[in-house]
């Protein structure tokens, strides 16, 4: 995803994105909940239903509790990582058994080489709204040849195992390697990749027996699911399992992936020789390519899809229960689709505010859902 404001301005003007309009009135609508420094994410441990901690890209993590801003950041690691552009602080996810082992994850754009981390850390076992900053255990590195297409999502699945997604590796084009990284299996770069995330022994991480090409001879065990050029979000649905990766596209096309429970094991999603539904690169194969279930083009003013979650808010009433909720960096509507094996249906706009710069959504520990804007304000979907 492409975050700095002028970059992204620049390929705004270029693609005609849309000036903001009035929308329909609607039942539900956002509230701000507060002001952050280019905020990208929000989330919370599984079963707090009283803090929000929203991931800041240049290498703070914040809580809201009892609806104020802290002002002491649950960590900062600004000083271990390069931010701007598409680096810094990209990912958070906290250990499903978080309560007890106090084990979270960051994903990060390291200060000496920008190359990716993922790091685990511990909270403070005498003050929980505070990080243990000499917990520090790195659990994964990859090199990265280019500043951009970093990935950034890191997601606990409903196996309890670790998700990460990692973009191709960046430049244009996926350039890198002799046909690109995305169809590449000997590399991480362009994949999601699937672990455990706890020491095993003297590693650092387990790879799981059944991810689906560690007995290839050449490929990196760690892979879930390839063929992606930035997944900039992905998403468990909290009661089925299902999986929703949002991939931003090159010139043309944006699109949303999308896998029932265990599905997604082993899935080409097609880039660089598809770059949506269409031809990218004519001549190149994609083995078993699935396509997306939802594309957007750049004509119409998107840029760069802004990966969601999957509504299961009971306040916000049963019509929109189940609902992938997502967006656009440059369109900014908060939209909402019902997703399905191979096809995407009632794709429509919430009706709330137009959001400057989205960036972001997150869910906390009531599954309540909150949207952020790069230029700063983060908003709870409300009644």
């Amino acid at each position: 995803m492409s975050l700095l404001g002028p970059v992204l301005a620049a390929i705004a003007t270029a693609a005609g994105a849309p000036a903001p309009v009035a929308e329909p009135a609607a039942a539900v609508r956002l509230q701000s909940v507060g002001n952050f420094e280019q905020p990208l994410h929000v989330d919370a441990p599984p079963g707090d239903r009283s803090r929000v901690f929203v991931v800041e890209q240049g290498g703070t993590i914040r809580i809201i509790k009892g609806g104020q801003k802290l002002d002491r950041p649950f960590l900062d690691v600004s000083s271990r990582l390069t931010a701007g552009g598409e680096q810094g602080l990209l990912g958070l996810a906290f250990a499903p058994d978080y309560a007890e082992s106090r084990r979270f994850y960051v994903h990060y754009s390291a200060a000496e080489d920008g190359g990716t981390r993922i790091v685990e850390y511990r909270a403070s076992a005498s003050d929980p709204d505070v990080a243990d900053a000499g917990s520090a255990r790195l659990v994964l590195q990859q090199s990265q040849p280019e500043a951009n297409h970093n990935g950034g999502p890191l997601r606990f699945g409903p196996d309890g195992l670790l998700y990460i997604g990692l973009g191709d590796g960046g430049g244009g084009g996926d350039q890198h390697g002799r046909r690109g990284n995305g169809q590449s299996l000997s590399t991480k770069l362009g994949k999601i990749l699937r672990i455990d995330p706890r020491q095993s022994g003297s590693r650092p991480y387990a790879v799981p027996a059944d991810n689906p090409f560690v007995t290839r001879a050449g490929a990196a065990p760690e892979i879930y699911a390839y063929g992606l050029r930035n997944p900039w979000r992905m998403a468990f649905d909290p009661a089925t399992g299902d999986l929703a990766i949002a991939d931003v596209g090159q010139d043309e096309i944006e699109e949303l992936n999308f896998a029932r429970r265990g599905k997604a094991r082993g899935a080409n999603y097609g880039w660089r020789p598809f770059e949506g539904r269409q031809r990218y690169a004519p001549g190149e194969s994609a083995p078993g390519h699935v396509p997306p279930v939802l594309q957007k083009r750049h004509s119409d003013g998107w840029c760069s899809i802004t990966g969601g979650v999957f509504l299961r808010d009971k306040a916000l009433g049963s019509g929109l229960q189940g609902r992938y909720v997502y967006g656009d960096f440059c369109v900014g509507q908060v939209r909402v689709v019902k997703l399905r094996a191979g096809r995407a249906t009632n794709d429509r706009s919430l009706g709330v505010r137009r959001v400057e710069n989205l960036s972001g959504f997150g869910t906390d520990g009531q599954g309540r859902v909150y949207v952020t804007s790069l230029s700063g304000p983060v908003y709870r979907i409300t009644r």
